[in-house]
């Protein structure tokens, strides 16, 4: 489908280079571009020349959308229909995300995040239609559709049923975390833009694993991660685990972060970002092959998306440093310095520095306790040692006629249930 790009900005040169891209993404052929630098215009985002020079070319290139970058209102939507041909869709950048979501939304977490998403995109323009059409008393005011107050209410009611049912998944989803972490995983996210390499830079960290070996233990784990060009290659999350020597640990991958996002869109998706928000570590990624004023700015759009209710670490990871030299990776690493303190620097395709980041990851975790525990040897002695070794590292085993000795180190949570384990063996009568 043809789609003709639009964007203002109030001041400077606008740049078209993301609303291209998502246009794309979308599944849009880009045939021409306009862009203006003025100040809004009420009735039609852009000037009234303009609006008429992009009906023009919309009926010259036989385009069928014309997506602007800036946020329409329902009436400056109405004022540019009719503006450009019949049956022209006129949409906005928050629209166009919707599609692309709605088109990668293949779980039910996913489409009722798009849902939710939608409806609240839809509530104020509804409310608007209300508000007009009484003010009116005339049905379909501006052609914005049919007067309907009950329309209103029931977008109302439907946000409350998607909510309910999207709190009630994230209730299942943090038990599985809490499984998780009980059985001596460490759970790290990677968050940051949509192409900063996150996909790749999984898939260098990854161990080998077969899903049914794990199957019970994290059912959503997945074979693959994908690394595709392309934004929003999915709207749900990749897990794996690690390949770390001292830790089991599990790796999540979460959708990319798109700048300009409204609060009502990105609280849409919270719950897929409660792994990155209760984490035990969050490797925030950026390309450093970009402009320095380019991922200042991505860098800000991040922290401000993850100090809401982050509650782990941060690391950012400055990734593709294959593209870069030394001298440029220095620089852009001291200007950078007050958004991203320490570092560590990467290639997740040519495999730079991937031990550097393993270790960083393992310092940052949360430090495990070592424990010696003495068990009495009894007839389920053999499976407390055989739980705390699928648990914990174990460094020691002693067997002796009348007891087992084990000296491991493990979470703090790990190394309580350990001793309670063994408090039940100290307290059952021996066989």
């Amino acid at each position: 489908m043809k789609a003709i790009i639009v964007k203002r900005v109030d001041s400077g040169t606008p740049d078209t280079e993301e609303i291209r891209d998502l246009a794309r993404a979308a599944g849009y052929e880009v045939v021409a571009e306009f862009t203006q630098s003025r100040k809004e215009d009420p009735a039609l985002q852009v000037g009234e020349g303009k609006a008429a020079e992009i009906g023009r070319a919309v009926a010259e290139s036989g385009a069928e959308v014309v997506v602007f970058d800036n946020e329409l209102g329902p009436y400056q939507t109405y004022n540019l229909g009719q503006q450009f041909p019949e049956d022209t869709k006129v949409i906005d950048r928050f629209r166009l995300i919707l599609e692309i979501f709605g088109q990668r939304a293949q779980t039910r977490k996913a489409q009722l995040q798009v849902e939710l998403a939608e409806l609240r995109y839809e509530l104020p323009r509804a409310e608007a239609k209300t508000s007009l059409a009484k003010r009116d008393e005339r049905p379909g005011f501006m052609g914005l559709g049919e007067y309907d107050e009950s329309r209103e209410q029931d977008i109302k009611d439907q946000i409350s049923n998607i909510k309910d049912e999207l709190d009630s998944i994230a209730r299942t989803e943090a038990d599985r975390r809490d499984r998780r972490r009980e059985s001596g995983f460490d759970l790290v996210a990677m968050a940051g833009y949509t192409n900063a390499g996150k996909s790749t830079l999984m898939q260098s960290l990854a161990a080998d694993i077969e899903l049914g070996e794990n199957e019970e233990l994290h059912p959503d784990l997945d074979t693959t991660a994908e690394a595709q060009d392309r934004l929003f290659t999915t709207l749900g999350t990749t897990t794996r685990k690690m390949d770390m020597e001292r830790r089991d640990v599990l790796l999540t991958d979460t959708v990319g972060f798109i700048s300009d996002l409204p609060h009502w869109l990105v609280e849409s998706f919270k719950s897929t970002l409660d792994a990155v928000y209760y984490a035990d570590l969050v490797l925030l990624v950026v390309d450093v092959s970009e402009p320095i004023e380019e991922i200042r700015e991505k860098l800000v759009t991040s922290h401000d998306t993850l100090y809401e209710r982050n509650e782990a670490p941060i690391v950012t990871v400055l990734n593709k440093i294959d593209a870069v030299d030394e001298e440029e990776l220095r620089e852009k690493t001291e200007a950078l310095s007050a958004l991203a303190p320490n570092p560590i620097a990467v290639s997740g395709r040519e495999q730079i520095n991937l031990e550097g980041l393993r270790d960083r990851i393992d310092a940052e975790l949360p430090d495990w306790e070592r424990e010696r525990l003495v068990l009495p040897m009894t007839d389920n002695t053999m499976s407390v040692v055989s739980w705390v070794h699928d648990h914990a590292r174990v460094n020691d085993v002693t067997y002796t006629a009348d007891e087992v000795i084990l000296d491991f180190e493990a979470r703090p949570s790990i190394v309580e249930r350990s001793r309670a384990k063994a408090g039940e063996l100290t307290s059952a009568p021996s066989a």
